[in-house]
């Protein structure tokens, strides 16, 4: 299969791209290679892809009509998987214009390119942070989900309602897949789990906000990617599917798998919480098991196992 992966040089899409071409997929990338952070990394990340087999890659911003119209021309995939945006629900607090334009207006400019060249199957990443403050658990694809508390979250709710209309009007296959906080190899550098393990084993304090008692659904990235493959032979016109590990872990937990795990004691530097912060992320994965055959298989201490062993070859490696 041809298959299109946004975001491919990113942290989930550099995991899925390699997975894709050891299936047999012949594959391109779109990546902006932006400063959210290094983009030195994702070109590390790109260079572990290619170990697996060839990839055309083009640099471009995916809300740039032009450049998309061209891959698409060119390359003809049958299938995108739409994985690039801008992530996380702090920042977007800052700055919910540069969300907008790239979730919501990026994903339109994708949507409406695969109309006209005829791709058969959409793959939308989108978020648990779709439910918001929900009061009810486990979270379920059935529960509303009008209520966000981050624009963050709100951006990607308007990529499910553009992907629901494009099916609706044009029959592409869709399915929107609800991503809950993925971890392991390669996991930005912003995000909790690499951050805490980095700083625990250099001895620094970690800021944690709140009394720890948050909660989240932490889900190792190969199952996430398992997920998205199984998505991609789903003989639907449109689904919406959590993709979680259903086992939420409280922050507080986390911190001492880490702690376990790399073997030193954390230095906590409290802070208050944050806004935009939900206090449990909890997957209802019932549908994915049905429709996708999903299970999860990485427990979360197994995973931050893996995630501490790729920080330490990573380090090894930067040391002349």
């Amino acid at each position: 299969m041809k298959t299109l992966v946004t975001g491919g040089a990113g942290f989930i899409g550099s995991h899925l791209s390699a997975a894709l071409l050891r299936e047999g997929h012949e594959i391109a990338i779109i990546d902006e290679l932006n400063d959210y952070y290094s983009p030195a990394l994702k070109r590390k990340n790109l260079e572990q892809v290619r170990k697996h087999g060839e990839a055309r890659f083009l640099q471009a911003d995916i809300c740039d009509r032009e450049a998309v119209e061209g891959l698409l021309a060119g390359f003809r995939p049958e299938i995108i998987v739409h994985l690039a945006a801008r992530a996380g629900v702090r920042p977007s607090l800052e700055n919910p214009l540069l969300y907008q334009r790239a979730n919501v207006e990026g994903t339109t400019v994708l949507l409406e390119a695969a109309r006209r060249h005829g791709v058969e199957r959409f793959i939308f990443a989108s978020s648990s942070s779709v439910y918001g403050a929900a009061s009810r658990v486990p979270f379920s694809e059935e529960d509303p989900v009008r209520w966000p508390i981050s624009p963050y979250a709100a951006t990607k709710i308007a990529g499910e309602a553009l992907c629901h209309a494009f099916s609706h009007l044009y029959g592409l296959k869709i399915a929107c897949l609800r991503f809950f906080t993925v971890f392991g190899p390669r996991q930005r550098p912003d995000l909790a789990i690499r951050k805490f393990a980095e700083n625990i084993a250099a001895g620094r304090p970690i800021p944690v906000f709140g009394d720890g008692s948050t909660g989240r659904d932490y889900t190792f990235v190969a199952d996430i990617v398992n997920g998205i493959i199984a998505a991609l032979k789903l003989d639907s016109r449109f689904e919406v599917i959590n993709l979680g590990n259903s086992h939420p872990v409280l922050l507080r937990d986390m911190i001492a798998t880490i702690e376990k795990v790399v073997g030193r004691p954390a230095i906590i530097d409290r802070q208050p919480e944050q806004p935009g912060d939900v206090p449990l992320t909890y997957a209802d994965i019932g549908k994915a098991e049905r429709m996708l055959g999903y299970r999860p298989a990485t427990s979360l201490e197994e995973g931050i196992r893996q995630m501490v062993e790729w920080l330490r070859e990573a380090r090894s490696e930067e040391k002349p």
